[in-house]
């Protein structure tokens, strides 16, 4: 195509008046609308938010790893638990680094290192607020997250089954670009027609005005020669005329003013002498010849065809459409075909049997899993009710402690109303064996619970995430044997290849097309189906067929070139007009007859002899008489002439060269147009074969972009693990995790809570027995002894 463009280009600029227009004339393609094809199974990345949780979710995965260094899938997972259990009850056992590290990240109540009991207690309150909050925020993620794997089936059971469905819905927006082509072939011919027009408008309007402005010139030319031969032949019989009346005027003048009695005759007589003719007319060549050769001219109306050829050439945007409408019409027909390509495009996609076994499984475990999902929901609802309460018993604990020993300090502290002082001790006594008693009966609970949540969360963190974020989930999947026959991908697809599920996921995430991911390569291949390169080669033979005849425009009409030849032939340059023009530079007398008259009548009243000066007198009213009969006629004729003459030789030498330019450039630009068309019209027709292309190339880049982005694409496997890592880990696991690490760290302060309580309460009751033995001055605040030992 290039090619063919580049030699149209070429072909067109070697032209005058016919210079391509870089296919500006068609104007640019339009950006095309495609309606979407491919379902819509892709699943927005799921991603949690960041919050003020998320130091603690940190904290819980390190500790995680700490206690589970193993690989995966290596077993023990729970080895951290054990360690932990064990570390109260005895010696570390072998390998006590993880029951080390365990101890350091568990907040252990302060009582144990020797920290006061606020501390103690204030640490409990902030573990039983972080429990409460961690337990709130598994049960709000719980719910979304297993309402998205059904979402998540959904979005994978049409990745391969619907891919032929789709790929049809694609092929048949082929009628997208083909009826904007449809459309751009009802207005091609007139556009065809104003391109010709337009670069051809400045040659053609330019010969038809010099063929008009030639064809005015020959005319003027033409009336001035004839005013020319007219007047010479008027002149001539003028002159005759003329020099008859002069000579017998000048005879009789002679006879009077040479007679002895006319008194100052000499100086008259001396003009009486020079009365001759001054031009002579008859010295002048003739123009017969050219006249004889000239007549006829103009025999066309060069005004009138010019107007005509002009009309014409105006009318060819109109004349086109009319003389293109049968290619036009074989074009559609071509047009409004399908590529083979395309009509097997979805036929061609492999049609495996196990296509619909992957949807029907996929099914399969989407109804099955709903009931599970609901048991999950309501057991988890169990779970959050359970947590809430039995968090809410350790607040009680913490509260009880709390308001216990600052009743016992407070009844301590005071001196005055011993048995005032007795009952707020007594009352902190018993608030604090309160919260033994609870923590003796909640113990078991709690722990239970933490050890139940533990053992779940810790093993899909450890065994499921970690694995999962790593990649060695996937290279576990891969390993034969670990997985069923019946859950191998390559066989539920009917593949004959092993493919890898690392592998496969990397590629989805790079967004290669499924036939490449499943190694469908040497079955399918897209590109050969979106080649349109015969179906371009068909619409451009018809494009050929393309032409418009320029054989209606006839610049020169037959009349008007026999005008113009014998013009060119007639020799009207070659006339001597300079001979014309030293006559009519010469008076028509020598003598002025007005004034020789004047001086005759002074001196035929000057004289002595009446008779003399009488016939003086008639003398000079017939000189009058013939200067206003004969010579002021002549000199009209002279100026008449005059202009003629003066016309011809400024315009003759130019005439003839004008006219021979102009019959050259008639007859080239006549043989040349419709040439000139034709390269125009293939010009053009290739700028409108590639626009039109450019549609369908659109199209092309739709389909391979619909296809492998979007129909034929592995990305919502992809984003469907990914997504599902996300629900797993970072939703579900980590609020789990974190809630069953809070509530540890407030079981594990239990144990000194419980010994404390005992300890503390045998202080405050009875206190006035201790106030009694010592003086009121030397009574000091009760100070509890640091617990430096604690033997269960």
């Amino acid at each position: 195509m290039a090619s063919l463009l580049g030699l149209g280009l070429m072909l067109a600029l070697s032209l005058p008046g016919a210079r391509a227009t870089d296919c500006e004339s068609l104007g640019p393609a339009t950006r095309l609308t495609f309606t979407r094809a491919a379902r819509d199974r892709w699943l927005a990345p799921r991603v949690r938010a960041p919050g003020p949780l998320d130091h603690l979710y940190g904290t819980v995965r390190r500790f995680l790893s700490t206690v589970q260094l193993n690989p995966f899938p290596a077993g023990g997972a729970v080895r951290g638990w054990l360690c932990g259990v064990r570390c109260h009850r005895g010696p570390l056992p072998p390998g006590g680094a993880h029951c080390r590290a365990l101890l350091l990240l568990l907040p252990w109540p302060p009582a144990l290192w020797g920290p006061s009991e606020d501390g103690v207690q204030g640490d409990g309150l902030i573990g039983v607020v972080c429990a409460f909050v961690t337990n709130q925020r598994a049960h709000e993620q719980m719910g979304p997250s297993v309402e998205a794997v059904p979402e998540t089936l959904l979005s994978l059971r049409g990745l391969v089954s619907d891919v032929p469905q789709e790929l049809q819905a694609v092929a048949q927006q082929f009628s997208v670009p083909q009826n904007r082509v449809l459309k751009d072939l009802d207005g091609v011919a007139g556009s065809l027609g104003t391109a010709i027009h337009t670069q051809l408008r400045s040659s053609v309007y330019e010969m038809l005005a010099s063929l008009l402005s030639l064809g005015q010139a020959l005319q003027v030319s033409v009336d001035h020669l004839r005013a020319l031969n007219a007047t010479l032949l008027e002149l001539r019989e003028g002159q005759q005329d003329v020099e008859q009346a002069i000579s017998v005027h000048r005879k009789r003048l002679r006879d009077l003013l040479q007679k002895p009695s006319c008194q100052g005759c000499q100086e008259t007589l001396s003009q009486a002498h020079g009365l001759e003719l001054g031009a002579d007319f008859s010295q002048v060549p003739h123009v017969d010849d050219v006249l004889h050769r000239l007549e006829g001219v103009p025999e066309a109306n060069f005004s009138s065809m010019v107007q005509e050829e002009n009309s014409t050439f105006n009318d060819l945007p109109l004349l086109a459409p009319l003389q293109l409408a049968d290619v036009v019409k074989e074009l559609k027909k071509a047009v409004a075909q399908q590529p083979k390509g395309l009509k097997t495009l979805a036929k061609a996609f492999p049609n495996w049997e196990a296509a619909s076994r992957w949807s029907q499984a996929l099914e399969k475990v989407e109804n099955s899993s709903r009931p599970y999902l609901k048991e999950v929901q309501r057991y988890e609802k169990y779970r959050w009710i359970v947590g809430y309460v039995l968090c809410s018993v350790v607040l009680l604990v913490v509260v009880c402690n709390l308001v216990g020993l600052n009743l016992g300090i407070w009844g301590l502290s005071a001196q005055r109303d011993r048995s005032h002082l007795e009952a707020k001790g007594r009352a902190g006594a018993r608030i604090l064996m309160v919260g033994a008693n609870l923590s003796f009966l909640f113990a078991a609970p709690l722990i239970l619970l933490v050890f139940s949540t533990f053992l779940v969360g810790g093993n899909v963190q450890t065994l499921a995430c970690r694995s999962w974020e790593s990649g060695k989930l996937y290279e576990f999947v891969d390993t034969p044997g670990n997985l069923p026959s019946s859950m191998n991908l390559s066989h539920l697809l009917g593949l004959k290849k092993n493919i890898s599920i690392l592998l496969a996921y990397q590629q989805c995430r790079k967004g290669a097309p499924l036939w490449r991911v499943l190694q469908l390569n040497d079955s399918y291949d897209l590109e050969p189906y979106l080649d349109l390169s015969q179906y371009s080669a068909k619409l451009e033979q018809k494009l050929q067929n393309l032409k418009v005849d320029m054989e209606s425009l006839n610049l020169l009409s037959p009349a008007g070139l026999r005008d113009l030849k014998a013009l060119q032939s007639s020799g009207l340059s070659n006339i001597h007009y300079p001979g014309f023009l030293i006559q009519t530079e010469k008076p028509v007398v020598n003598t002025s007859v007005e004034k020789l008259a004047h001086d005759l009548e002074g001196l035929s009243r000057s004289q002595g002899n009446s008779v003399l000066g009488k016939e003086l007198q008639e003398e000079a009213q017939g000189l009058r008489t013939l200067y206003q009969e004969k010579v002021l006629p002549q000199q009209s004729l002279m100026a008449k002439f005059n202009i003629s003459v003066r016309a011809l030789a400024f315009s003759a030498p130019n005439l003839q060269r004008e006219t021979s330019g102009v019959l050259d450039r008639v007859t080239r630009l006549q043989g040349e147009l419709p040439a000139w068309a034709a390269r125009i019209l293939r010009n053009e027709s290739e700028c409108f074969l590639a626009r039109e292309m450019g549609y369908f190339s659109q199209y092309v880049a739709w389909v391979r972009e619909e296809v492998t982005q979007h129909i034929a694409t592995c990305q919502p496997l992809s984003g469907a693990l990914d997504n599902g890592r996300v629900i797993l880990c970072d939703m579900m696991a980590d609020p789990w995790n974190a809630f069953w690490f809070c509530l540890a760290w407030c079981t594990f302060f239990l144990v000194p809570s419980i010994i404390f309580s005992i300890k503390t309460s045998k202080y405050f009751h009875p206190i006035w027995k201790r106030l009694s033995s010592s003086s009121s001055e030397e009574t000091q605040l009760f100070h509890i002894p640091r617990v430096t030992s604690l033997k269960l």
